[in-house]
């Protein structure tokens, strides 16, 4: 790092990614810092700035061997697993400087000798006790995934034997033999000791609604421009394994939108005023890839402007609503990913998205941090009546 850009952090103060310190003289407290940066998306450490003026304290050549002592121990020692960091000694107008990065870790969730755990929290730091959270942590660095969690009150006599024997011999082209069907289940991943996870139950069960609750779509056909609207045109709680799931709301969209004439002949029933393909993309999109450690509904929200459909959860990892839009994909939910291609109209391989938009442009992306949820809004064109 230059001086010059060094300078330019210091002017614009402490964020989520950079800190400044004074000294180091506490391996557990930076340790603790180096954790949080870790679970979080990495950053820079500044040694030798006051943190309440932004002042460079010059620091000494034995203090530079000292810190550099220390970081290292914390990273290594105090820090489970254990990180690999990165400084160097910048020189600013006579007075030196150590810059600290570390990067995001892979294995998360990081802790402290004590087996606490910290996150960043704007320019401090926050301990993280939700499980919720935790699972999320987890998640992130591959080591848990929702659709994998046992569901406790669940059972291997939950599974609709005859959905699940229609999708086994169209799969594997051989008889489908009863008596194997916990051999099955193992097999693929749906469940183990006599348990369902998420994905086996909302993959194969006779009424996933028993087992878990919150996983179902809320559709409303609002009056108006405004959730505040009391009058509602249409609604439904749709219930049901993805499958029934995707049928269901896919009709509840077809039958709310126009359809619209595209030539003189009025005797035809006229095209969707969002092309079909769109539709099935997004709802497939907000199904297979949610985030099933929140417990909460998609919802599909249809007012005279727009469209609707909301997903618990922010986008996975690092993408962002510009790098979904080229196609960059991170998987949440392999394991209903991969069952998905034979079950759902899908295609994966990150082209959903894309089909959606070349179908139909005029598509917004929010991956809204604070509430904890993806939104995609279609606009309805405005059609002269």
């Amino acid at each position: 790092m230059e001086a010059k850009e060094l300078l330019k952090l210091i002017s614009l103060g402490e964020t989520s990614f950079v800190q400044f310190k004074r000294d180091v003289t506490n391996e557990v407290g930076i340790a603790q810092e180096m954790v949080a940066f870790s679970n979080s998306k990495g950053g820079k450490i500044l040694i030798g700035i006051d943190d309440k003026t932004g002042d460079i304290i010059n620091l000494s050549f034995q203090d530079i061997q000292r810190i550099n002592r220390n970081l290292v121990n914390a990273a290594q020692n105090h820090v489970k697993s254990p990180i690999t960091i990165e400084s160097e000694n910048i020189e600013v107008e006579g007075n030196k400087v150590i810059v600290v990065t570390i990067p995001e870790g892979t294995d998360k969730p990081y802790m402290d000798k004590e087996g606490l755990i910290f996150m960043k929290n704007g320019s401090d730091k926050r301990k993280v006790i939700s499980k919720e959270e935790l699972s999320r942590l987890l998640q992130s660095s591959g080591n848990l995934y929702a659709e994998e969690m046992l569901i406790h009150n669940s059972t291997y006599e939950d599974i609709d034997t005859k959905d699940f024997k229609k999708f086994y011999e169209k799969k594997y082209k051989i008889p489908f033999e009863p008596e194997k069907l916990s051999q099955y289940i193992e097999n693929l991943g749906l469940g183990k000791q006599g348990k369902l996870n998420k994905a086996g139950a909302l993959l194969f069960t006779k009424y996933p609604i028993k087992n878990i609750p919150s996983f179902f779509t809320l559709a409303i056909w609002f009056k108006g421009f405004h959730k505040a609207s009391s009058i509602y045109l249409n609604e439904d709680k749709i219930e049901g394994t993805l499958n029934q799931q995707y049928q269901r709301a896919l009709t509840f969209l077809v039958d709310s939108l126009r359809k619209v004439q595209v030539n003189d002949n009025f005797n035809n029933t006229g095209q969707l005023e969002i092309p079909l393909i769109t539709i099935q993309e997004l709802l497939i999109n907000a199904l297979v890839h949610r985030d099933y450690f929140i417990n909460d509904t998609i919802k599909i929200f249809i007012f005279n402007d727009r469209i609707e459909i909301i997903s618990p959860g922010v986008l996975p990892n690092n993408l962002t609503e510009e790098k979904i839009r080229i196609g960059v994909r991170k998987k949440r939910n392999p394991l209903i990913d991969s069952f998905a291609f034979d079950i759902l109209d899908y295609k994966g391989a990150g082209s959903g998205i894309l089909r959606a938009l070349q179908a139909y442009p005029d598509i917004d992306f929010i991956n809204d941090k604070k509430a904890e949820e993806f939104k995609v809004i279609i606009k309805r064109p405005q059609i002269d009546s």
